[in-house]
């Protein structure tokens, strides 16, 4: 089940708060709590708030552990800009834009957690079965007779010059 927090009109250019919003991006809540808690950015402190909030809805309106939640997506989209004005010289003026974002926050617990241990086995099943497959259709074999063939020809095995 899907759970989501909006922080709407906040002061803060949506490029800056991205760039946190990015790393946190499929994290389980626990570590995506840790790596906004020790940001020293602005932006951290405002996706905090969204991210608490996304995580008190879900304990108290759906009804979910927090311990499988996960940051199913982090949005920041733009929100309405102010414009101002600032004196120049010779009696001119620049405009100032301060830019608002709107901070999306969406958790789910459909998506299976995967922790650093549970990548390794993965990563080690699928090397032990494609080390098998190969074994079976004898591409070792042939890699095997074309360098038999390179070294009878004495030639070298990255330029193809006679060494």
């Amino acid at each position: 089940m899907e759970v989501r927090a909006i922080y709407r009109y906040a002061k803060i250019s949506p490029f800056k708060a991205r760039e946190i919003t990015r790393e946190i991006q499929g994290l389980p809540v626990s570590a995506a709590l840790d790596v906004v808690a020790y940001s020293p950015k602005k932006a951290a402190a405002l996706i905090n708030k969204t991210l608490k909030s996304a995580v008190a809805n879900a304990e108290n309106n759906a009804n979910l552990k927090v311990d499988g939640l996960v940051v199913k997506e982090a949005i920041v989209g733009e929100g309405p800009t102010m414009k101002r004005m600032m004196a120049r010289a010779r009696g001119s003026g620049s405009r100032i834009l301060k830019r608002s974002s709107h901070i999306r926050i969406v958790l789910t617990d459909e998506i299976k957690i995967e922790t650093r241990e549970t990548r390794k086995a993965a990563q080690k099943a699928a090397k032990k079965k494609a080390s098998e497959s190969k074994a079976e259709s004898g591409a070792t074999e042939a890699k095997a007779e074309k360098s038999a063939k390179r070294a009878k020809k004495g030639k070298n095995k990255f330029y193809g010059t006679k060494s």
